[in-house]
C-alpha cells in the first residue's frame, strides 16, 4: 500500500486529551494504540481534529498506524481496499495482497 512500510499496525485505539489554553497551536494530544500494543502520540492543532474524528467515525475504515512515518492511514474510505479484518498480529508481514 503507498505509505504504509512493513511495520504498519492495525489501530485499536484512539483517545483524546485537550489542553486548555496552549498558544503554540496545539490543542490535542492523540494517543493512538495499535494491535501490538504499541503507544503513540500525535500533537495535533484543533483545526485537525474535527477532520480526523470524522475519519475515526467513517463506517468501514479501517485506521492504520506506520510508525515510519510516522502516518496515520485511513484505509477504504470508498470501497475495499484494506479487508475490514486485516491484522498483521499472528501473519507476520502484511504483504500487498494483504492489504488490498
Amino acid at each position: 500500500m503507498a505509505g504504509a512500510s512493513t511495520d504498519t499496525q492495525r489501530v485499536v485505539y484512539v483517545n483524546a486529551n485537550w489542553t486548555v489554553g496552549r498558544h503554540d497551536g496545539v490543542a490535542f494530544e492523540l494517543l493512538v494504540v495499535t494491535e501490538d500494543e504499541a503507544r503513540h502520540t500525535l500533537q495535533v492543532p484543533a483545526v485537525q481534529m474535527a477532520p480526523l474524528l470524522a475519519l475515526t467515525q467513517a463506517p468501514g475504515v479501517v485506521l492504520l498506524w506506520d510508525p515510519a512515518g510516522p502516518t496515520l492511514i485511513a484505509a477504504n474510505l470508498l470501497g475495499e481496499w484494506v479487508d475490514p479484518a486485516w491484522s498483521a498480529r499472528g501473519r507476520g508481514e502484511p504483504t500487498d495482497q494483504e492489504l488490498r
